[in-house]
């Protein structure tokens, strides 16, 4: 892990100007074959628009976003924790979009994502955290690692950015 990486909430008014390097991050990671809901290719206008209603939805506090950047200020990776969500689940919370750029991982990002999301969950007030991933990559192993519970596997669930099935695992962690 390196210190010179900081992990940090980004503020409401600060999201629209992250719009540009996180579509970077996003581009990145499908073109390393993570499935996180985008097929390839995947072009620049559509990963800005993703990024601008994630840019909205923090303005309006219907979701946390938090980053990790280097000591330039370039961001290495992503994750977000989304709180609108029913009316009968305000303890809970999901997670989308974990995301490292490919030339940072094995860093310790992630890990230090995760840490960050748990402690911005509980300053929301929320209890219980739910996510899904693909089964047999690294993010699985990472959860699993990071104390979260394998719920099961859904069979087909998603598609890889090639167009191919996956499998998804989902997840719920108690905070």
């Amino acid at each position: 892990m390196n210190d010179d990486v900081q992990v940090r909430r980004v503020r409401p008014g600060e999201a629209a100007e992250l719009v540009e390097p996180l579509a970077d991050v996003l581009i990145d990671c499908v073109e390393g074959g993570a499935s996180v809901s985008f097929l390839l290719p995947l072009p620049r206008a559509t990963a800005l628009a993703f990024w601008r209603g994630v840019a909205e939805g923090v303005a309006r506090g219907d979701r946390a976003l938090l980053v990790a950047q280097d000591a330039q200020g370039a961001v290495l990776g992503t994750v977000q924790l989304v709180l609108a969500l029913a009316q009968n689940q305000p303890h809970r919370a999901d997670v989308a979009k974990m995301l490292v750029r490919r030339a940072a991982r094995r860093r310790g990002i992630a890990r230090r994502l995760l840490e960050a999301l748990d402690a911005t969950a509980r300053a929301e007030g929320r209890s219980v955290l739910v996510l899904d991933t693909v089964t047999g990559g690294d993010a699985e192993r990472l959860y699993a690692r990071a104390g979260w519970q394998r719920v099961g596997v859904v069979p087909r669930y998603a598609l890889m950015p090639d167009g191919a099935y996956c499998a998804t695992t989902f997840f719920y962690k108690h905070l």
